[in-house]
This record gives structure tokens, C-alpha cells and sequence, in this order.
């Protein structure tokens, strides 16, 4: 991406889309968007504006003027439906980086969908609680606790005052004040607010759904901060528990066909089944991967686990369409099983394993 030096003439005001600040930079690409500098631009450029750049150009163009009072109404809807779609596309992709651990590149992405939920919802509305708390968890990976303080304050005040608020939204917001907790080293408040994150997950879609792994897994990692690893182990084989069901209902087991010799999986349609949009795979990633990088070396975590633990992220990677890791960690449940002599049924893992390995 290139940009072009500005001479902003007398009068014109143009603020960089970081932080606010006289910008003498433009995006050449939309010609909408400047900044103060260029190392603003780059990070804007890898946190969301290579993926929204041309999207910007019709939202931030004034509407011409039109004959009609209908024809008025039609362009208003148009940008109204634009910006919402683009609310959904920076919020989904700032939890993305964030599960990623790009806590940097998540800011300006949450920036952009707190300034369009205003845009659309105004400035005392719940719907821009998300992008707070996008900020906020952000802030709390880079290690700036005050601003993230700032930010779930904010959270906390707009949740507090919409009686009707939606669970999600409370689930989201409790999780990441216990972030902010554990941060801080208070952890038993920590577990108070994963506490509430579960209880409101739960209430949307049940005690088994993937939205209270989240919960579970930071609830875990502080009782194992605390030195109580029976206590954590138990959690983390929760998490892979719940992870292990949805994405068997997610990657769905097809019989041989009598044509064929290999079992074949194919993805669920919408219809069907509830699909995972990015952020709930790039969710899933960091869950399972950090439980397997931790129970590889603990030798009391169980046999039995690990194999339900190897065949879950087997399961994720044939999802995610990545055939090598996803028969890597198919074979090596496989061994798991034989080496400890299990009396468990894996024909599951068997039949993952075949189809996989044609596709490797």
C-alpha cells in the first residue's frame, strides 16, 4: 500500500484514523482514510484496513443529492446495511487477532467497529460494548491495565444501564473483567467473574456449548496459577470435552459408500448444524493447543485424556482443512491408545485417520 504526503489547506482538519491526531498521510488506495504517520498506517494496514480499505470508500462519501424523498430513503438504508455489515466483519476480526495473540493489530479493528456502532446506534448504546471490550482485552495484552481499566468501566456502565441486556454480551464482558483480575494478581475475583462469564453463557445455549469453554479454560489457567493443578486438569478436560462434541457435530462422518473404500467427512451445512465463524476457530486454536503444550509434559493428566485431547485437535485441523498436523495428532492417538494398552473404542480415530491420510 502506498500513501500520499498531504498539505492540508487552511481550515481542512484531517485526523489520523489511530489516534485522532492532524494527519498529512492518505491511503491511495480509498483516498478516505490519513494518518499521522506511516508507522499508524502500517499498523492500521495489518489489523483491518488491507481487508476494508475499498469497503470504506461508498461509507465515507457524502450521498449525492437525489431527486426523490424515495430515492433519499433507498441510499440510507443502503449505507445503514453497510455499516452494520461492517460492524460484524471488524468485531469478528479484532476477537480473531486477539485469540491469535495479535493484541496490537486487534486495536485498530476495534476501533473501527466502536466508531461505526456509534455511527449507527449512538453513543449510549449497548451494541458498542463488544468493541469495548475488544479494546479492553487488547489493552490488557499489551499490558496497559489502566487503559483496559478505562475501557470495561465503560463496559460496565452502558451494560449496567440496559436492564434487557443480552447474555453474550454480559458472558464477554465478565470473562474479560476476570482477565484484567488475574492480571492484576487478584484471583479470586477473577474466578468470581469466570464465574458469571459461565453462568450467562450457559444461559444462551446451555452448561455444554462451546461459548463456556472460554470461561472454563481462563478459570483453569488461574487455578493453575494458584498451584491447585488437580483442580485445573479437571477444567482443561471440560474444555476438550465440549470442543470434542461440537466439532464432531461440526466435521460430520459419512458411511463408505459402496463405490469407495475411504470414509469421507464433510462439513455440516448452516442448516444442519451451527458452523464456527474465525474468531470461534482462532478460539478453538489457542484453547486446544495451549492444553496440549501443557499436558504434554504431565504425566498425571491420563492416558484416556490424551487421547480424547489428540483427537479433538485432529478433528479442528480437518475442519480447518490442515490434513498433515490433522493426521499428526490422528496417528498419534492412535499410539497413545496402543502404547498404554487402552480398552477404549477408537474405530472414530481409525476412520479419521484413513480419510486423512488420502488427503495428506
Amino acid at each position: 500500500m502506498s500513501l500520499n504526503p498531504l498539505a492540508n489547506p487552511k481550515g481542512v482538519k484531517l485526523l489520523c484514523e489511530l489516534c485522532q491526531k492532524p494527519a498529512y498521510l492518505q491511503c491511495t488506495s480509498c483516498r478516505v482514510t490519513y494518518y499521522c504517520s506511516e508507522e499508524h498506517q502500517k499498523v492500521d494496514w495489518v489489523g483491518i484496513h488491507e481487508k476494508i480499505c475499498l469497503l470504506l470508500l461508498p461509507l465515507r462519501t457524502p450521498i449525492p443529492l437525489v431527486s426523490s424523498e424515495e430515492e433519499r430513503k433507498h441510499r440510507q438504508e443502503q449505507l445503514l446495511q453497510r455499516q452494520k455489515q461492517m460492524i460484524d466483519l471488524t468485531r469478528t476480526e479484532g476477537s480473531k487477532l486477539l485469540f491469535e495473540g495479535a493484541h496490537e493489530a486487534a486495536v485498530p479493528a476495534a476501533l473501527q467497529a466502536l466508531r461505526f456502532s456509534i455511527a449507527v446506534y449512538g453513543l449510549s448504546s449497548v451494541e458498542l460494548v463488544p468493541a469495548y471490550l475488544v479494546l479492553g482485552e487488547a489493552s490488557i495484552g499489551l499490558g496497559r491495565l489502566s487503559q483496559a481499566e478505562e475501557y470495561l468501566s465503560q463496559a460496565r456502565w452502558t451494560v449496567l444501564k440496559t436492564p434487557d441486556c443480552d447474555a453474550a454480551i454480559k458472558s464477554k464482558m465478565y470473562r474479560i473483567c476476570g482477565l484484567l483480575q488475574a492480571a492484576k494478581g487478584n484471583f479470586s475475583e477473577a474466578l468470581k467473574n469466570y464465574a458469571n462469564d459461565i453462568y450467562h453463557a450457559a444461559l444462551i445455549s446451555g452448561p455444554k456449548h462451546v461459548k463456556t469453554t472460554g470461561g472454563y479454560f481462563h478459570m483453569a489457567n488461574v487455578f493453575f496459577r494458584k498451584g491447585q493443578t488437580e483442580t485445573a486438569h479437571n477444567i482443561y478436560s471440560e474444555v476438550v470435552n465440549i470442543w470434542s462434541e461440537m466439532l464432531k457435530s461440526v466435521v460430520k462422518l459419512e458411511e463408505p459408500q459402496p463405490e469407495s473404500t475411504l470414509t469421507s467427512f464433510v462439513e455440516k451445512s448452516a442448516e444442519e448444524g451451527e458452523m464456527l465463524d474465525e474468531a470461534q476457530e482462532a478460539e478453538a486454536i489457542q484453547m486446544l493447543h495451549a492444553i496440549y503444550d501443557l499436558q504434554q509434559s504431565n504425566s498425571n493428566y491420563g492416558a484416556a485424556n490424551m487421547v480424547m485431547l489428540l483427537h479433538t485437535l485432529a478433528l479442528l485441523h480437518t475442519h480447518l482443512m490442515g490434513y498433515p498436523k490433522a493426521q499428526e495428532f490422528a496417528q498419534d492417538a492412535l499410539t497413545c491408545a496402543k502404547e498404554n494398552e487402552l480398552v477404549i473404542d477408537v474405530s472414530e480415530v481409525e476412520n479419521l485417520n484413513s480419510f486423512i491420510s488420502a488427503k495428506a
